[in-house]
């Protein structure tokens, strides 16, 4: 990216704008309520608890920038985005619009967070914790949903009898593997929340009965043993070094001799500047966690090896989080 004169810097200054205001209406049901009927600033206001000054203010804008259309004093959802903002199955990216509000507040700390070295302390939503955390598994199915089939078909070692997704959230990269290999098996290991999360997924698509289900930390409980590959998808790069090495040596202890381990996340070129998408997730890790970032492949290398691993290799690039390494144990 070059910048030419100001009104580009300051363009790219105010790009804050149109994600608050999104972010304020996916906070505050705003969509769910006006998927239902077209209402009134007053009325908007009253069911949602909010002061109408205030939501006049922010219907206003969200019609401005084509969410929403106003007809007389009434507002109700556009067309073509309804189907979006709404929550539901795909294509709604509700539970993203709300997880991309969190780190939001997270990023307005970034002076703070550069002078302390630590995380922001940035509270919760209006929603509250449970919510936001299951904004955060929802999310990570919407961005996964529609590329994970067609990810794994591409990089399927093939042959594999059972595979660990290790922090598989609500199992739709579970449901990939399974479906990529009908006669397979899978261990999903997650933290105690999330499991509901992802019985109640995998039980829909009908697979509940090829997977075990384990509740668990990664950070501090073994890992379950008995796969012969182990899926780490968009793990490490909320990880510290000393807490990647720590995790490897787990799956190393968990994997069946020569079983694999394949790794989906960004992998940064060596000076760290690029691909672009991964030196700005370096930020949000900078500003959610204390010790996570994006890593280069000879630093996924390095920790691989000193873990038990071998023939590391960067099987698919990508220049955002779909890049994947593959690592064999050693015997």
């Amino acid at each position: 990216m070059e910048i030419q004169n100001s009104d580009q810097l300051l363009a790219l200054m105010r790009g804050f704008q149109v994600p608050c205001v999104l972010a304020a209406g996916a906070d505050l049901d705003v969509f769910d309520l006006l998927s239902a009927a077209p209402l009134s600033a007053s009325e908007t206001a009253r069911q949602l608890h909010c002061d109408l000054r205030a939501m006049t203010v922010l219907l206003d804008a969200l019609t401005g920038i084509g969410v929403l259309v106003k007809t007389d004093d009434r507002y109700a959802l556009a067309p073509a985005v309804a189907p979006l903002v709404v929550d539901g199955p795909p294509p709604s990216v509700a539970a993203m619009l709300r997880h991309q509000a969190n780190c939001l507040r997270r990023w307005s700390r970034l002076p703070w967070v550069v002078q302390t070295g630590r995380p922001a302390d940035a509270g919760t939503s209006v929603r509250g914790p449970e919510a936001d955390q299951a904004s955060f598994i929802g999310a990570m199915h919407d961005v996964s949903n529609s590329v994970a089939e067609p990810l794994i078909r591409e990089i399927n070692p093939g042959g594999f009898r059972c595979v660990l997704d290790v922090g598989g959230g609500s199992g739709t990269w579970t449901l990939a593997w399974l479906n990529a290999e009908p006669a397979a098996r899978a261990i999903l290991f997650d933290l105690p929340a999330v499991i509901p999360m992802a019985r109640d997924r995998l039980t829909a698509c009908g697979v509940a009965d090829r997977v075990e289900l384990v509740p668990g930390d990664f950070y501090a409980d073994p890992l379950p043993r008995g796969a012969d590959l182990v899926w780490l998808s968009a793990i490490i790069h909320q990880n510290s070094p000393d807490e990647n090495r720590a995790l490897y040596r787990r799956v190393a202890e968990a994997l069946e001799p020569g079983g694999r381990v394949l790794i989906r996340d960004t992998v940064m070129d060596e000076s760290r500047t690029a691909p672009l998408a991964g030196a700005l997730f370096a930020v949000n890790m900078l500003v959610a966690t204390p010790g996570g970032g994006t890593y280069t492949l000879s630093e996924i290398c390095d920790d691989l090896q000193s873990a038990g691993f071998e023939d590391v290799q960067l099987i698919r690039r990508d220049e955002g989080m779909h890049a994947v390494v593959s690592a064999r144990r050693r015997n």
